[in-house]
């Protein structure tokens, strides 16, 4: 066989044999954006025919099993696995990054070297705090790398639960069968139909004047056309339009990493992208960060100052270790004050939210879109499906003199009618019928509902008979013998269809069902309650056709099901079995009429309610008439009194200013195309208006674009944004099924597709996927949203309130010259409880039914809202205060002074560790501790043999309290830090019990509603509390605490408790939030809707 060589990408291409084609090979002719280069590398190879016929694949048949394994071991399957997680080991590497934390850490070393290396007097004690320090930071880095990994693990969950089990159709051996996805191979012969996705790369083996939408790789918005001149069918693309084609086939060139979509994929880097609120709270974090760096700068500036109050000429060692000192305290307060922990709540809730949403039956597919329903304004939902049952079902009915105006009256009636009733009934709908009810799928598993198969109109009277308890398959069976019966299909001519039946008895029964008013019209009776035929009167007729009109005025699809009796097969006309003639159009004998519908869901009327009350607009677009829709749309609380129902076809003509006009009242649009909901989602939010006179004009062609100008509302983008402001449009939910719903869903700030119903198209351009398509389940999206937005403000509320607290008690106790209560690795502990420990503790609170009872807050409204900036102050204020007075009166509160008396009798001997009375009598250490000359910081100079200061020191040598410097120690080298141990703990326990005030951002005074809900909250709650015990009974070297006894612990507790009633006595300080934050569905859309109307 002759050989080709092409060299376009310098790859030598022979086509003598199956081996010559290698992955090189199939890459050279699916090169992307090279349809001529592509196309004429093929043809060097001899088309497609040759390359199957060297592959071994027949066209018409497809792999076989033994192929199918060999092309797998040679090209691969379709399967892109997700890029590798990264490991706690390099996450934590990469939490270093923090510029502050660096700063830190070279401060901490430092501090490390000259406490080891400096003076010798100093060298026992002085590698505590670098090395606590650098400790801390390493557990600070450990948190964050943790919660980095847990966040991606629950990541890659959902990515799986949204991947799911997408198949294809495949020809094997002969026969098409559906394969999974990931399993296609080279040389398969994919079997694809219009509106569907293209699962890999190949060629057209079938088809031709096909159109495919490769917009989503190439960009290009027009489909492309594919034949003989381009056979490169692309994988992630869509088919269109088939033209004549029913369905088309395709040979696979290329799979996972070898096509075009996977080369495109495996190139991306996945990071993730900020939603909206965390933009917002970056933009706070920056704010609060150079408060920090103020207080920070003030705190050095202080400290460094106080180096020369305390020691009027400091030495050289003096000098470096206070100015390492105040530059760790100063870098420290940053660290502290720069809310990291702001965008891991945001992570946390959205993730945690995102697990829970998906146990509601909202699959989550774009992680912002689970906040953006939180503040959604406006929701449009399809009828069929979302708010209705898709499948038609008897409503209403006259059924042999009993009624029934609702679904569970007609489906109770099959206990109260006589057993001769149900029965006449039930063979009629059991036989004189040509549908079908499935049950179970081609793999036996239950279908989530039954599936209609044939006339949506006869499936409603086959379930019917089911809520009867009549099973309609085992009913004809038993009374329908096809080789001695005849049934007669609907006839559209007739509007009706037949079955006659020969009853064991021999007498034969013609079974009718058809257009009411015909099949009212040709009876001459009717049957009555017991059974029996009974004349069908003038005034029957009147009080049915009255029943008939009701049911149709309320939408209801009307149907006659009647009867008719013959004393034997010879009373009917020879023939009767090719044509019965008007056998069935005369002399009948009604037994039910009934009203059909698509019914509302059980729980759509509630929940509709529900988002009205949450100030989400509902409305209703669908295809069906107008008629049916504003019926529908009424029943289930959308179309109101004074609303707007129209149609697609005069909604598409209006200009946008005449749009305007109508938006705050339109409720329904009927007859619509999704041309018609892409119009209306984007006329909502704003993203579908023309910007500027030009392109208004292109849009509008024959119409005068001064005519909209000269409206109360502006005609296109530009003017439209600046009258908004910041209300901005909507925020627009809509739920899409279908392909051709793809452009509305992807345009919509939230785009609902349906998990049932659902194309894959439509799931595909969709941010939540509706598994149970139910529009309750959207409400719950809603409301899972709002959860997510409140808990961001819970936790915002409560680290606010620790920054504000942190920041003001370390500059003052630096500036007195008392020193700063919270060291540096306290106040790292603290930062750990905000961030990580807060985030979690406030990022995972459940939602609850009042956040339903509020309207959306608008774009640009602010986080923290009046009643927050009162709690933030109140507590703050409280905290402030009660942690002064333990700066400046805990000593004696405590106890921990003595007043001078017990003092001035002893001495310290040059010689010993031992104290001297000034009478000559000794007493070792045991009797003398360091509490008793209350020392907080290593602040004092070697005097003699022991540790002293200089000033505690008078002429004759004995010790003079009043005269001692608090921050002495003594000979016992151990330092006592008693006083800031309890300013620390009670810090601390004032933002455990915060946390509890920190759950209701509003006027809520019970604060431990709903935790037996929040398991995670009172275990953070709880560990803080026992890390903290750990911390200064455990670690008091390192964090330079002293051992609390238990009064001391208990008052700690009790004192930080009183933020409990605190916290509810602030809330009776009338504060609302401000109207003009939430969103107004009147004027945010087209300016005062009042005047618009007028």
């Amino acid at each position: 066989m002759a050989s080709a060589r092409v060299t376009g990408r310098d790859v030598e291409l022979q086509s003598a044999n199956e081996g010559d084609i290698t992955l090189e090979v199939l890459a050279s002719i699916n090169e992307p954006q090279m349809t001529e280069e592509n196309l004429q590398r093929l043809k060097g190879l001899g088309g497609l025919q040759q390359i199957a016929a060297n592959l071994g694949v027949d066209l018409s048949h497809g792999l076989t099993e033994e192929q199918l394994e060999k092309m797998e071991q040679r090209f691969g399957k379709n399967f892109l696995p997700s890029p590798p997680m990264k490991g706690l080991l390099r996450l934590f590497i990469e939490a270093f990054n923090d510029t502050t934390l660096l700063v830190l850490m070279v401060a901490a070393i430092v501090s490390l070297f000259v406490g080891v290396f400096g003076e010798e007097d100093g060298r026992e004690k002085g590698w505590i705090e670098g090395t606590a320090i650098l400790m801390a930071c390493f557990i600070v880095s450990w948190v964050t790398a943790i919660n980095d990994y847990t966040k991606e693990k629950q990541f890659r969950a959902l990515e799986e639960n949204s991947r799911g089990d997408e198949e294809a159709l495949v020809l094997r051996g002969g026969q098409p069968v559906a394969v999974k996805v990931d399993d296609l191979v080279v040389g398969d012969v994919v079997i694809l139909k219009a509106g569907g996705g293209v699962p890999a790369d190949g060629l057209l083996a079938l088809g031709e004047g096909i159109k495919a939408d490769e917009s989503s790789l190439t960009g290009e918005p027009e489909p492309r056309l594919k034949g003989p001149g381009d056979p490169f069918l692309i994988s992630s693309s869509t088919l269109s339009d088939l033209g004549h084609f029913p369905e088309v086939h395709m040979f696979v060139i290329g799979v996972g990493g070898q096509s075009q979509w996977g080369k495109i994929r495996e190139k991306l880097v996945s990071e993730p992208t900020n939603t909206p609120l965390q933009d917002k709270l970056d933009y706070m974090a920056k704010v609060i960060g150079y408060i920090g760096c103020f207080f920070a700068t003030l705190t050095l500036a202080a400290l460094m100052a106080m180096i020369w109050v305390e020691h009027d000429s400091p030495t050289t060692s003096q000098i470096s270790s206070g100015v390492i000192h105040a530059f760790i305290m100063a870098v420290t307060i940053v660290v502290v004050a720069i809310p990291e922990g702001l965008p891991l709540a945001v992570t946390i809730a959205l993730a945690y939210s995102s697990r829970k949403m998906y146990e509601d039956q909202n699959l989550i597919r774009t992680l912002a879109a689970c906040e953006t329903m939180g503040n959604a304004t406006t929701i449009c939902s399809d009828k069929t499906g979302t708010l209705t049952e898709n499948q038609m079902t008897v409503v209403a009915g006259w059924f042999a003199g009993a009624e029934a105006d609702e679904l569970e009256g007609v489906r109770a009636l099959g206990a109260a009618l006589p057993a001769e009733v149900r029965d006449l009934i039930a063979d009629n709908v059991a036989t004189n019928n040509s549908t079908s009810v499935l049950k179970v799928d081609k793999d036996g598993r239950p279908l989530p509902k039954p599936k209609i198969q044939g006339s949506a109109t006869e499936g409603a009277l086959l379930m019917l008979a089911e809520a009867w308890g009549v099973d309609p398959v085992a009913r004809r069976a038993a009374v329908f013998d096809p080789e001695r019966d005849c049934a007669f299909p609907f006839n559209s001519t007739k509007k009706r269809s037949t079955a006659v039946v020969v009853r064991p008895d021999g007498k034969v029964r013609l079974y009718v069902k058809g257009a009411s008013e015909i099949i009212l019209a040709n009876c001459a009776a009717k049957t009555a309650a017991g059974g029996a035929a009974e004349p069908l009167t003038e005034a029957d007729r009147r009080a049915l056709g009255t029943r008939l009109s009701k049911m149709a005025d309320s939408a209801l699809r009307t149907l006659g099901v009647a009867h008719r009796e013959f004393p034997s097969v010879g009373d009917l006309p020879e023939g009767w079995k090719d044509n019965l003639g008007d056998l069935d159009a005369e002399g009948l004998v009604l037994d039910c009429l009934v009203g059909i519908q698509d019914p509302l869901r059980g729980d759509v009327r509630e929940a509709v309610a529900t988002a009205q009350r949450a100030g989400v607009v509902v409305r209703m677009v669908t295809g069906d008439n107008i008629q049916t829709a504003r019926a529908i749309a009424r029943q289930c609380g959308i179309l109101t009194a004074d609303g707007i129902a129209m149609e697609g076809p005069d909604f598409r003509k209006m200009t946008p200013a005449q749009v305007d006009k109508i938006l705050p009242k339109l409720q329904v649009l009927a007859r619509s195309s999704p041309d018609d909901k892409y119009l209306l989602v984007t006329r909502l939010n704003g993203q579908g208006l023309p910007k500027d006179q030009a392109s208004w004009e292109e849009a509008h062609p024959g119409l005068s674009w001064a005519s909209d100008r000269d409206l109360v509302l502006p005609g296109y983008r530009e003017e439209w944004v600046a009258s908004r402001g910041e209300d901005g449009g909507h925020v627009v939910g809509v739920t899409g099924d279908g392909t051709n719903d793809a452009p509305a869903l992807k345009a919509a700030n939230v785009g609902l597709s349906m998990g049932i119903t659902g194309t894959k198209v439509a799931q595909e351009a969709s941010d939540i996927v509706i598994l149970d398509d139910k529009f309750s389940s959207i409400v719950k999206a809603i409301l899972w949203g709002r959860s997510v937005y409140d808990n961001i403000r819970k936790f915002l509320q409560f680290q606010l309130t620790v920054n504000v607290v942190a920041l003001i008690l370390v500059f003052v106790g630096a500036v007195s010259g008392l020193g700063s209560p919270l060291n540096a690795v306290m106040m790292l502990w603290v930062n750990l409880i905000m961030d990580s420990m807060g985030a979690l503790a406030l990022g995972t609170e459940t939602p609850t039914p009042a956040m339903l009872d509020r309207k959306p807050y608008k774009r640009e409204a602010a986080l923290v809202s009046r009643p927050m900036w009162r709690n933030i102050l109140c507590q703050s204020a409280f905290q402030l205060a009660l942690l002064f007075g333990l700066l400046y009166g805990g000593k004696s509160m405590f106890g921990l002074e003595h007043e001078g008396n017990y003092c001035t009798v002893w001495k310290l001997t040059d010689s010993s560790t031992a104290w001297d009375s000034a009478t000559g009598d000794k007493a070792d250490d045991g009797d003398f501790t360091c509490a008793d000359i209350e020392t907080s910081y290593p602040s004092c100079v070697r005097h003699g043999g022991g540790y002293a200061n200089t000033d505690c020191l008078d002429e004759a040598g004995l010790l003079d309290y009043e005269d001692l410097d608090e921050k002495c120690f003594s000979s016992c080298y151990t330092y006592d830090y008693t006083h800031f141990t309890i300013i620390f703990t009670t810090f601390v326990f004032c933002q455990v019990f915060n946390e509890f005030n920190a759950r209701s951002i509003k006027d809520d005074w019970n604060v431990f509603k709903g935790l037996a809900t929040n398991r995670m909250f009172m275990g953070i709650i709880i560990f803080t509390i026992l890390v903290q015990v750990a911390l200064v009974e455990g670690a008091g070297f390192l964090l330079e605490t002293s051992h609390l006894t238990a009064a001391q612990w208990f008052s700690c507790l009790g004192l930080g408790a009183i933020a409990l009633p605190v916290g509810l006595l602030m809330r009776f300080i009338p504060m609302q939030e401000d109207e003009g934050t939430f969103f107004d569905s009147g004027a945010a859309i087209g300016g005062d809707a009042d005047k618009a109307d007028a």
